[in-house]
């Protein structure tokens, strides 16, 4: 493990050992290497959501609009060209940038972040760019000037559009502001997602239904489905709302999944719906156990090379990220994945997934061969979690009901 703390980065070689220890032989053995995109952390946003257990942070300099954008995308830049040396000679299949809310910097900002990304790495002809919006942030025009900016997908986290709810979650926005910023995603952009959040404080399945049907009059070719969690360490956490039972969270989900059928969309993982040829790329790269370089505040990387599988981690304060970027020295802890834990990460990814893995990419992602995976795999079998042939394995209907209690089948015995 090679632990880089803030007391040793004045040194130029903590960077340089990173990339040493990347490149030496190890018990890995990869014949070639995965997909890779890019993850590109903007971590302002207008007030901390109380589910929320993101990094990101309230702008409380100045206008609530306008965080530090030129000095925050000059450390980004300083942030890839020191991790340039991990990725070089590879191509970038697609582009996601999330917060916190990104649609909060500028229209200006975001086309010149885009252009040093084109400036310093050999993006794919049809490298999918995507920008998370809040409705919060909207203003006539301002996706339109996004979409000629370089982004190609824009995912609006709408969560509801009901004011009571919308209001029970901490949203800035109001369902009137989600309407609109959604009309204008229809018209500026091909293809688009919304986000969308069920078993809330005080939802009926009625509710729940008024705003599925509201997200489907809009026509998205996307849609994101998540069930609301209480996460550690977040204000619900603390002060823990009332939720509706869980039979009544069951029969949301499965009223979602007809409605969603109805008008067209597939579920094709287990929290997204999506057209044909309108499914996200870039997350589909992760469940898929492709890499994935992280810059920004607090943002992670995957990263494999020819004898190991790679996680980094950018320190995650804002002001203190941007000091170290600029010094080169972005990393905050830099780790090999063991080969113990190689099944259950790829696992943990791979069976969100409606139509399941290769059992090829398995042993072409982790380097592992197959008899890694053979216990876990009777095992969830046996149970009705899965169901497989000689090529491939899927999980069930079951499986995705229960999904958490098959993938802890994968995790590694201690």
């Amino acid at each position: 493990m090679i632990d880089i703390r803030p007391a040793g980065m004045e040194s130029p070689s903590a960077q340089a050992l990173d990339v040493m220890h990347a490149m030496r032989p190890g018990v890995l053995q990869f014949a070639a290497l995965p997909p890779l995109s890019l993850y590109v952390h903007l971590p302002w946003c207008l007030k901390k959501c109380p589910y929320c257990d993101f990094n990101s942070h309230e702008w409380r300099g100045g206008t609530a609009s306008e965080p530090p954008e030129n000095a925050y995308i000059d450390a980004l830049m300083a942030d890839l060209e020191a991790s340039l040396p991990l990725i070089w000679g590879r191509s970038v299949h697609s582009i996601f940038f999330g917060g916190g809310t990104p649609s909060l910097f500028s229209p200006h900002a975001i086309e010149r972040l885009i252009s040093g990304l084109r400036a310093r790495l050999r993006l794919e002809a049809n490298c999918e760019i995507t920008l998370e919006a809040n409705p919060g942030t909207f203003e006539k025009d301002r996706f339109k000037a996004f979409r000629a900016a370089g982004v190609t997908r824009l995912s609006i986290g709408v969560q509801s559009f009901n004011d009571a709810h919308l209001k029970a979650l901490g949203r800035v926005h109001d369902g009137a502001q989600a309407r609109a910023a959604l009309a204008e995603a229809a018209q500026a952009f091909d293809t688009f997602n919304l986000d969308i959040m069920y078993a809330l404080p005080g939802q009926s399945l009625q509710d729940l239904e008024l705003d599925v049907q509201t997200a489907l009059s809009f026509q998205p070719p996307h849609v994101s489905i998540y069930h609301l969690t209480i996460e550690p360490n977040t204000v619900f956490a603390k002060t823990q709302p009332v939720l509706p039972e869980d039979d009544t969270a069951y029969a949301m989900m499965d009223r979602i999944t007809e409605m969603t059928a109805a008008q067209g969309l597939a579920r094709y993982e287990v929290s997204a719906y999506a057209q044909n040829d309108h499914q996200c790329w870039h997350n589909l790269n992760y469940w898929q156990f492709g890499d994935y370089l992280g810059i920004g505040a607090g943002a992670h990387s995957k990263l494999t090379f020819a004898h190991r599988v790679v996680r980094q981690v950018r320190f995650r304060e804002p002001q203190l990220y941007m000091q170290q970027a600029l010094k080169g020295l972005p990393v905050t802890r830099s780790d090999d994945v063991a080969r113990s834990e190689l099944p259950f990460e790829f696992m943990l990814n791979a069976l969100r997934l409606k139509g399941g893995f290769n059992l090829s990419d398995y042993t072409e992602r982790t380097g592992l061969a197959l008899t890694s995976l053979q216990k876990g795999l009777k095992l969830a079998e046996q149970k009705g979690l899965i169901a497989r042939d000689l090529a491939r394995v899927w999980p069930t209907d079951l499986g995705f009901d229960f999904l958490s209690d098959l993938q802890s089948l994968f995790l590694a015995e201690t």
